[in-house]
């Protein structure tokens, strides 16, 4: 891993030139710059590297897993994380119309499995090493402090005395991006009264590469398998959402205590619960931007959109972001003029909206104890369960939406 303030590629000049700049060096950064690198254009991504430990994880779906392919990192991803190969939900909230489990198995689409769940920090270490190979990909681990827009460029002012000028931008710094403030973006943003806790886990029993969703009141209990890993040979994530008030007080338990509480929300299902390391919480919240461009900037990953973890959806949305930028941008000489970046957003704004909505849907659903919503939310479950063809497709559009797809996602 990095060093701070070192930089994959060494310039002993200050003022640097791209063709492209990407303000951002999480997963969704990295990526676009390792994609535009592979096609040959000049690339500097500035930002600072996580490198710390952290129990999150990410589900990588079919989609995704062939831009990685393309990329030459999916052999690696999958030796470093865990096939998901069922993904099940339990009804635990609760209601008058609880219903029976209801699964969904990659074979019943011809799969052996819906994806890859890997740990944050496995697939960024993946994603900086193969950034090493690219003598054009320039990895500056550094911020962005100050944007200036020219005529036909934008020059970018980092912490370091140092300049970049770039044809064009794509933010990929977050949810609460300082390029899309510089640009005068507004966003649409819900919270939510919750909490995610996130932890690693070892447990008993083996998971045998089954996902387990279990809906509560509070929000989705969710445990997603992970390979064995030293002396544990069964490991999954979990994302536990809650509200705030149980979530403090969950965290200020002993460790005994707490992942007594863990077993007891997960019905015992993996049996006894180890905590492998430091756990971590962040409130839950959505936004979306109202645009998703502005002169010679492109929104991607989490500076266009940023919602609560159900469903795995987030970095596969970003990724998808990054596959249709990349495609406008190989298209045109110049990739910072307008009609590139209005055909990037024509491209993203219904599939943004859709994931938005049904996230936000099925949030808000678990949350109301109204008998209207708790018979509606039933219904769709119970028609999942019992329709074939009807689970079929939602399982195939969970892995790889219909409509217009990158090239380097088909």
């Amino acid at each position: 891993m990095l060093a701070r303030n070192e930089s994959l590629h060494y310039f002993a000049c200050m003022n640097l030139e791209c063709e492209i700049l990407i303000i951002g060096a999480g997963a969704v950064g990295l990526s676009a710059g390792l994609a535009l690198a592979q096609a040959g254009r000049k690339v500097i991504i500035a930002g600072k590297i996580d490198t710390g430990a952290s129990a999150r994880t990410v589900a990588l779906f079919g989609a995704s897993q062939k831009f990685f392919d393309r990329l030459g990192l999916l052999d690696s991803i999958r030796q470093t994380g865990e096939p998901l190969e069922v993904m099940r939900i339990i009804d635990d909230t609760g209601s008058l119309f609880r219903l029976p489990e209801t699964n969904f198995r990659a074979r019943e689409i011809g799969l052996e499995e819906f994806g890859t769940n890997i740990e944050n920090r496995d697939l960024l270490d993946l994603l900086t090493t193969a950034a090493r190979h690219y003598s054009h990909l320039t990895v500056l681990d550094d911020y962005v402090t100050q944007l200036k827009l020219g005529t036909d460029h934008i020059e970018a002012e980092l912490g370091a005395d140092r300049k970049i000028i770039a044809k064009l931008i794509l933010a990929a710094d977050g949810r609460q991006s300082p390029t899309r403030q510089f640009c005068k973006i507004a966003s649409t943003e819900q919270s939510y009264p919750q909490v995610a806790i996130t932890a690693l886990l070892g447990h008993q029993r083996p998971h045998n590469n089954v996902s387990t969703e279990f809906h509560t009141r509070k929000g989705p209990f969710t445990l997603v398998p992970l390979p064995a890993k030293g002396d544990q040979p069964h490991r999954s994530s979990l994302v536990w959402m809650t509200d705030s008030q149980e979530a403090r007080r969950l965290l200020a338990l002993p460790s005994s205590d707490l992942t007594r509480a863990m077993e007891k929300q997960a019905h015992s299902l993996l049996g006894k619960f180890t905590l492998l390391g430091a756990m971590s919480q962040f409130p839950m919240s959505l936004m979306r931007a109202e645009r998703l461009y502005a002169e010679r900037v492109v929104l991607i990953g989490d500076a266009a959109h940023s919602f609560p973890p159900i469903g795995a959806q987030g970095l596969n949305l970003g990724l998808r972001d990054v596959g249709h930028s990349v495609e406008t941008i190989l298209a045109h000489s110049d990739p910072g003029q307008e009609s590139v970046l209005r055909a990037y957003a024509e491209r993203r704004t219904a599939d943004i909206k859709l994931r938005s909505f049904g996230v936000d849907l099925l949030n808000r659903s678990l949350l109301t104890q109204m008998l209207p919503v708790d018979f509606a939310r039933g219904a769709g479950l119970l028609a999942l369960s019992q329709i074939g063809p009807l689970r079929r497709m939602i399982m195939r559009e969970g892995i790889e939406p219909k409509g217009r797809t990158p090239m380097m996602m088909r």
